[in-house]
């Protein structure tokens, strides 16, 4: 029933602004049956721990450590899970979670957090010793094991099992090059403390042994010892290695790796189980996680340019075309020119979905005449999309959400990507997937002239943008651009996200509006016009094309002699899951002042963690019920 009635909500939402893919999907199928997060005053003159130094006065904000009862596994909910925005009720999720993943699910991912930081413990204590001590399985486990726990990407128990295996074997591999390196360098190998000597159950394939391990070190266990605050920052830094992660994901899939990210990212991890970690030093590392990113995409923008080309404005048709078709959903353009290969000549149309809409800017892709288009919106869409589209469809990265039996038969999964039921692919062999097009209907005639013929412009890269710096930078002296914004980040199911699209519509004609992520798809159809030659709506890409972002931000610091903070520049961010709590950390990390955080601030940021952000970046909540108050003070640079 929630979700019937939450679909109904979203297609009233989207016939106000009618996509192609609305109408036509109206034409196709029978319609069936917050709080906001305020930021109270701090708690002053209280520290995370009682026993730690004396901290910095921007932490003097944190409470005291709990003490007294300690309540047994028995008292805790089914699971907890509060690492995405639109976590229940912007607590957490304690019976299943909001976005369908089971009690089970989430205890086996806790479960799998943990023995992944024992896999980096060994791994950052013998790369103590040079870099000869390093596996590349192991550093390429870990990215994987991370990411398979993001928000909507893997909901296979049998699949977290099998990692959380795995981590057992990485993490005896890790020990061993630990213990040679000790040896060789005549160093005595020292005992690396509880999770990094993990008591594996005997057989691993015990799912109520397992659970009950996931619960013993889960967030609530945690929450109960440290406390609120400190279990925050530390999961504030976990989800932003998590979302870091992802990218480094894809980057290795573009043959991308560097192996001082490795090490930077097992030292993080390894100091996530400092249980005496002072608030400054959290601060901290939460900055070099942030860093971290930046390389991390810095390392994917290449990887992408180097196979691809730069991307370049390209028209992209919303209108489907008669013929067999693929949709292909997720980031992964690697397998997208997989699949573009192995589809040519055999009459099947292939089209983006979600995330995937950037790829049609890059030219090493629209070279294939049968990548048709795009259809449909972002991700929380798809079940009334992928319901109506005439063919399969494949899932390479997140998000993903529980599919529909009118169309689960023929989704298919890629990477570290997962749901029970699905036939998932464990290579680019997309002959299956090829098939299941060719036996299924396609689109007709008859139903493409239901829809209405739009397009969307992409490929405002870094290189586009900066291809053009020159008028841009003059009309920025002469008044004609009298500022920029970047809104972009997650969409989501939320009303309150609509703040996005108000916001975008609000923007002054004498502004210009940089998108990134599966936000855009709030503002990307609306007609705002054109300023000097330029859509005012400009789309950089894919959510980890904040890289883009960043560096024309830094070119134009840098052309008019001053910090990014001093440029006419908003930032209002949309965020939902991990990967945006990386680009958010790697934000603060350049020191980006004045960022608008929505539609929520995230549940595990306590009021003392946001008293700290506020105070040291003047980080703020969007206030989605006053859009013309924000957009005042955006204008006037706050």
């Amino acid at each position: 029933i929630n979700a019937e009635y939450m679909g109904i909500q979203i297609l009233l939402i989207n016939l106000l602004i009618p996509s192609p893919s609305t109408i036509f999907i109206m034409s196709r199928l029978v319609l069936r049956s917050s709080k906001s997060r305020s930021i109270p005053s701090s708690n002053l003159n209280k520290r995370c721990t009682p026993a730690q130094p004396k901290i910095s006065a921007l932490a003097r904000t944190f409470m005291a450590k709990p003490r007294g009862f300690h309540s047994s596994l028995a008292l805790r909910s089914d699971m907890f899970c509060f690492q995405c925005e639109q976590t229940r009720d912007q607590s957490g999720c304690k019976t299943v979670g909001v976005c369908g993943k089971t009690a089970t699910t989430a205890t086996l991912q806790d479960l799998l957090i943990h023995c992944v930081k024992g896999v980096s413990i060994y791994a950052a204590k013998a790369l103590e010793f040079g870099p000869q001590y390093r596996d590349i399985d192991v550093d390429r486990f870990v990215l994987e094991g991370l990411f398979a726990t993001m928000t909507n990407v893997n909901f296979d128990d049998s699949r977290m099992i099998q990692y959380i295996k795995t981590s057992k074997t990485m993490r005896d591999r890790a020990k061993e090059l630990y213990h040679r390196a000790c040896k060789e360098n005549k160093a005595t190998a020292k005992s690396l403390g509880e999770i990094a000597d993990f008591d594996f159950p005997v057989s691993l394939d015990l799912i109520d042994d397992l659970q009950a391990r996931g619960k013993a070190v889960g967030i609530e266990e945690r929450k109960e010892k440290f406390g609120d605050d400190f279990v925050g920052l530390q999961e504030l830094c976990m989800y932003g290695l998590k979302g870091t992660a992802a990218y480094a994901e894809h980057a290795v899939q573009l043959a991308k790796e560097d192996s001082n990210v490795y090490a930077r990212m097992h030292q993080a991890l390894y100091k996530l189980t400092d249980d005496n970690a002072t608030v400054d030093e959290l601060l901290g590392l939460a900055m070099e996680v942030g860093n971290i990113n930046l390389r991390v995409m810095e390392l994917l923008d290449n990887g992408h340019v180097d196979k691809f080309g730069h991307p370049s404005p390209h028209e992209v048709t919303c209108t489907p075309k008669p013929g067999k078709s693929i949709l292909v959903s997720g980031h992964d353009l690697v397998d997208l020119e997989a699949l573009l290969k192995q589809t040519e000549g055999t009459g099947v149309n292939v089209y983006t979905h979600g995330e995937m809409l950037p790829a049609h800017g890059y030219p090493e892709l629209r070279k294939y005449k049968h990548l048709a288009g795009h259809y449909g919106g972002p991700w929380q869409l798809q079940k009334w999309e992928f319901s109506a589209f005439p063919g399969p469809i494949i899932m390479t990265t997140n998000c993903i959400i529980e599919p529909l039996r009118s169309y689960k038969k023929r989704i298919f999964t890629r990477s570290v990507t997962g749901f029970p039921g699905v036939t998932h692919i464990t290579d680019r062999n997309f002959k299956e997937v090829i098939d299941c097009a060719l036996s299924e209907e396609g689109f007709d005639s008859d139903s493409i002239e239901t829809t209405t013929k739009r397009s969307v412009t992409v490929g405002f890269a870094r290189n586009a943008v900066l291809g053009v710096a020159d008028k841009v930078i003059e009309a920025v002296k002469t008044g004609d651009i009298k500022r920029f914004f970047v809104i972009g980040g997650c969409d989501g199911s939320e009303g309150e996200r609509n703040y996005f699209t108000d916001l975008a519509k609000a923007t002054p004609k004498d502004t210009i509006i940089l998108t990134l992520g599966c936000g855009k798809y709030k503002f990307n159809r609306l007609e705002l016009g054109t300023l000097g030659g330029l859509p005012r709506v400009l789309d950089m890409g894919q959510c980890n094309d904040a890289y883009s972002g960043i560096q024309i931000a830094v070119a134009l610091a840098a052309a008019f002699k001053t910090d990014v903070n001093s440029l006419p520049i908003t930032f209002a961010v949309s965020w939902l899951e991990q990967k945006a709590v990386a680009v958010l950390l790697t934000l603060l990390s350049l020191n980006i002042q004045n960022i608008h955080l929505g539609p929520h601030l995230p549940a595990f940021c306590t009021p003392n963690m946001a008293a700290i952000l506020t105070e040291k970046f003047k980080l703020q909540q969007i206030d989605y019920k006053n859009v013309k108050g924000d957009l005042a003070k955006m204008m006037a640079g706050h």
